[in-house]
């Protein structure tokens, strides 16, 4: 039985019938079935598709430390300080984040300022007159560190002992450390409602016991700088969840969960994302806490590898940190275009079984 065209022209085996008002109606058309027309992709293109190329930044001309140098528009003194290979201190900046301007470690002196400027936020100009180095720079960034060494737990931040290093900061001046805070005395300290100095020879720190409510990481604030980095992962830069925030005004300013509520009763959906933010481990793998109270944590004898997370089709990029051929740590390259160093719960958390290996 012939298999003919329809009132529409088509047929089962053949493309669609030309029309005539159509371009190369002549043409026979080719003997391919509809059903391969419709069912068979296309040919994959032999290189995946790139991105447009960035705009052309018109290059701005200034001077570092007595150095002719030329950037790119838009570039932060940070930025241009580090293609001249100038070592500014950071603490609070993440390429990941939006700058904050709260650690005051990066500041250096421009011309024409009267005040030491951020390097981290404040874009370059024409004409630019900075000096990374000066007198009034290093005194400033001594100041700094001393304060926070005084009154920080910084054991777990070893960049900072080298910035103490650096600039011969002293923080032992300011006298011995205080007594501890009971725990959670300070998350009930109220904004304006100042209590009494000790009057005593001691230096005032953030000490408190470490908070373990659960089995994901600790929060042990005796390490806790206030850089703001773990405030904004959780808010507009990366989770936009919104969990914690800074609570309290002057020396009693602490990161905090709303109203103080315990961690599994707030908002939190323990991506982590703060962790992979923390400067000092304040904020921390509750694998890693156990191990340093083991006493058996050695990044030295820790490997990385470089994998992507096996839970959904995103394709997150995972380093994963192994100890004695055991997954101790997860995080993500700052650099990824898919993570930009964020994880969720799964990718971050979840790489328990597969230390659930059988046994040999």
């Amino acid at each position: 039985m012939s298999n003919g065209p329809g009132p529409s022209g088509l047929s089962s085996d053949r493309d669609p019938a030309p029309d005539s008002r159509a371009p190369h109606a002549d043409t026979a058309p080719a003997a391919q079935p509809l059903t391969e027309i419709i069912l068979k992709p296309a040919a994959r293109p032999s290189r995946p598709p790139q991105p447009p190329p960035p705009p052309v930044r018109a290059p701005v001309e200034l001077s570092i430390d007595g150095v002719a140098v030329s950037v790119p528009s838009g570039s932060t003194i940070l930025e241009a300080c580090r293609a001249q290979g100038i070592d500014t201190p950071t603490l609070c900046y993440l390429e990941n984040l939006t700058p904050v301007n709260v650690c005051r470690v990066c500041v250096v002196e421009v011309a024409g300022s009267r005040v030491l400027v951020p390097a981290c936020s404040r874009k370059v100009e024409p004409g630019m007159v900075v000096q990374t180095d000066s007198e009034r720079v290093r005194h400033s960034r001594k100041m700094v560190l001393e304060f926070l060494a005084s009154s920080v737990d910084l054991s777990t931040a070893p960049a900072v002992g080298g910035y103490v290093e650096r600039y011969g900061s002293d923080p032992a001046r300011y006298g011995p450390p205080a007594e501890p805070a009971a725990a959670n005395e300070r998350d009930r300290l109220e904004a304006g409602h100042h209590h009494a100095p000790s009057g005593g020879p001691q230096a005032a720190t953030v000490h408190q016991p470490v908070k373990v409510d659960n089995e994901l990481y600790v929060r042990d604030y005796s390490k806790c700088i206030l850089c703001y980095k773990c405030v904004e992962a959780c808010g507009e830069d990366a989770q936009n969840t919104f969990a914690i925030a800074v609570a309290g005004r002057g020396f009693d300013a602490r990161i905090s969960t709303e109203l103080s509520v315990p961690l599994p009763e707030s908002a939190c959906v323990y991506c982590g994302n703060c962790i992979g933010v923390c400067p000092t481990g304040a904020l921390m793998f509750k694998s890693e806490h156990d191990m340093r109270a083991a006493r058996t944590w050695d990044e030295s004898a820790q490997t990385v590898t470089e994998t992507i997370c096996p839970y959904c089709g995103v394709g997150c990029a995972l380093n994963l940190h192994v100890q004695d051929n055991e997954i101790v740590m997860v995080d993500s390259p700052l650099d990824s275009t898919v993570t930009d160093g964020h994880l969720c719960i799964k990718g971050r958390f979840g790489f328990q079984f597969v230390q659930n290996r059988a046994p040999e």
